[in-house]
């Protein structure tokens, strides 16, 4: 969700429940790390794959710069990923199931792929572009999420918290970076991997991204206070000049 405001001065109880759920976004997060390796690794059945590793490093260092940025700056934003994850909108909460699966599927197919040999070798130099584009998808989530402080998981208006417009940092060039960041990473990290079977997924929770930008846009267009303005300010959602 796009927003930003200064909070008021917080109480004891809801600062350590914050930074209670901030530690466990934290656990979370290198849970997942885990699992990523082992939807890689266990389908390849083998640990000599650089591409893999540089997958987990990269989820690793993405989960390390993320929790040094934004625990002691915005805990809140990270316990509300959290606590908050099925949205009210019945779409939502479809759309974020399917994307679940399709990242799965992308991992298990890329892991088969390297093990069966089902896409022909890629240029090193793809593999390693692929990587540094994957790379720059990520920079631009956690910039996102630097410049929001209600980064929401689950698509819902977060009156509670006194959400309204954020307009700085990537914000002021589309209205969504957040799902530029993943529809990129999306659809490089199959290439970084060397699986063209691996696009398949990953094409798909591209889309599915793009679905989501179109209803959520729609959504805090009709839902949240000043949103309307701001779309008319910043037109696109997600590429300049295009859409």
């Amino acid at each position: 969700m796009k927003t930003n405001m200064l909070p008021s001065a917080p109480s004891i109880d809801h600062l350590s429940a914050t930074q209670q759920g901030a530690r466990r976004w934290l656990l979370r997060e290198i849970l997942g790390c885990i699992m990523v390796a082992a939807l890689l690794f266990v389908p390849a059945g083998r640990l000599d794959w650089p591409m893999g590793w540089a997958l987990v490093a990269l989820y690793v260092v993405w989960v390390a710069v993320t929790a040094l940025l934004l625990m002691p700056r915005s805990p809140a934003l990270l316990a509300e990923r959290v606590t908050h994850r099925f949205s009210a909108k019945r779409w939502d909460n479809v759309i974020l199931s399917i994307y679940g699966v399709m990242t799965l599927v992308k991992l298990i197919v890329a892991g088969s792929d390297f093990r069966y040999g089902w896409t022909p070798p890629l240029l090193l130099a793809v593999q390693i572009a692929a990587f540094v584009v994957a790379t720059l998808g990520y920079a631009l989530v956690t910039w996102a999420m630097m410049a929001n402080a209600f980064f929401a998981l689950a698509n819902r208006i977060q009156s509670d918290r006194g959400h309204t417009v954020a307009t700085s940092g990537p914000y002021r060039y589309v209205r969504h970076p957040g799902y530029v960041g993943s529809i990129v990473f999306e659809l490089a990290t199959p290439l970084l991997l060397g699986s063209f079977w691996a696009l398949l997924p990953g094409a798909l929770s591209a889309l599915l991204m793009m679905v989501r930008t179109a209803l959520e846009d729609r959504t805090l267009q009709i839902e949240l206070a000043g949103y309307v303005d701001y779309a008319q300010r910043v037109r696109y959602r997600l590429l300049p000049g295009v859409w």
